[in-house]
């Protein structure tokens, strides 16, 4: 088809990524997959549900006569295994079995908590991404990733668990608020700046087609995105190696994340340690002044942020990057720039270095 990817994982048969405008074909490909007159259960959330959750339950209504839906309350504060608990409670009310499936209509909350209570509900029962911002359609809806947070640590507790199907109504992106549609170009970005410098500079001369959400070039860059990321997911699924990559930005911006008590969006925190990050890398002299100074202006056109309030602490921050998951034998895997498309990872990036790129963020810390 043209307009969907195949992901390939390991000797499984792998998933589709599919491009539509609206739920349309969604009923004919989960008949395809098997599950004509299965129970189906949507897990949703408190924002997104009233939005399209009527419209999707109508589009499945040819599939099963029996829908069900889970709502639970939006906002990552509510990404946790109080989340999860109830979902198991109304799972096994719902009677669903391991043939039974879950669909995730959300974003990358929903997708990481529905992912995760699907992976682990009666030792895994098959799941279906339909992401809804543009975070989850570019990144977090693919590769398998789920979880949710324990207390101070993002992600923390979670499971690889691979959807049957990602299906993507591109329609649902016009009703994003301004801030959420940025937040996801903090990821499109990063995908740029790690693995491809001519789609990196595609999106920087394409900066107003894209904030006016014309959907050809939504649609362009969407596909783009997801074939970096396929093609990272398939060489390394488990996260080993490569994988690793697509964490640029987010040890110091996972830190923010949490010292701000989730005020930004993941996005917006991604776009602030990806800075930290480029600011490590000009440091170690891999980047030009120009190019650190280029690259971080560049996140404005999106409406994305370049720095933290003057009063931001960053020891607190940095004491935060401590409890990220991405440490091996007490070091943080950290990602750097040899050059925009060119990333990899370090595990000799000091406190100080961080701290350094912490505080460039701070305005009244800037050129200590």
């Amino acid at each position: 088809m043209e307009d969907s990817l195949h992901v390939n994982v390991n000797n499984e048969p792998g998933y589709d990524i599919v491009y539509e405008d609206d739920f349309g074909r969604l009923g004919e490909l989960l008949q395809e997959l098997g599950y004509k007159d299965r129970r189906l259960c949507i897990i949703s959330d408190s924002n997104v549900f009233p939005l399209y959750g009527k419209e999707l339950e109508k589009a499945v209504s040819g599939v099963s006569d029996k829908v069900y839906s889970i709502v639970f309350d939006a906002g990552e504060e509510h990404k946790n295994l109080d989340t999860v608990k109830e979902i198991y409670r109304s799972l096994i009310e719902y009677r669903l079995d391991r043939k039974d499936l879950v669909i995730a209509l959300g974003g990358g909350v929903v997708g990481d908590v529905a992912g995760y209570a699907s992976a682990t509900y009666l030792r895994g029962i098959d799941f279906v991404q339909i992401p809804t911002t543009l975070l989850a359609c570019t990144d977090s809806s693919i590769g398998g990733k789920t979880g949710v947070d324990f207390d101070e640590y993002k992600n923390m507790v979670g499971a690889f668990h691979m959807p049957r199907l990602v299906y993507m109504n591109l329609s649902a992106l016009q009703s994003l608020s301004a801030r959420e549609f940025a937040s996801g170009m903090g990821e499109v970005l990063k995908h740029g700046l790690i693995k491809d410098a001519a789609y990196y500079e595609w999106l920087i001369n394409s900066f107003t087609e894209i904030n006016d959400r014309e959907l050809p070039v939504l649609r362009q860059m969407i596909r783009r995105s997801c074939e970096i990321k396929k093609a990272v997911v398939e060489n390394d699924p488990l996260e080993n190696g490569e994988r690793a990559l697509l964490n640029f930005g987010h040890t110091i911006g996972h830190a923010i994340e949490k010292y701000m008590d989730f005020t930004l969006k993941h996005g917006e925190c991604v776009a602030l340690g990806t800075i930290a990050a480029c600011y490590i890398s000009y440091m170690r002299e891999q980047l030009t002044t120009e190019e650190f100074y280029e690259i971080r202006d560049m996140f404005m056109p999106f409406f994305l942020p370049i720095t933290l309030p003057d009063e931001a602490d960053a020891e607190k921050i940095l004491e935060y990057t401590r409890s990220d998951k991405k440490m091996q034998a007490g070091q943080i895997r950290f990602i750097l720039l040899k050059d925009v498309g060119r990333a990899y990872i370090d595990t000799t990036v000091t406190d100080e270095e961080m701290l350094s790129g912490i505080k460039q963020l701070i305005i009244n810390d800037e050129g200590e």
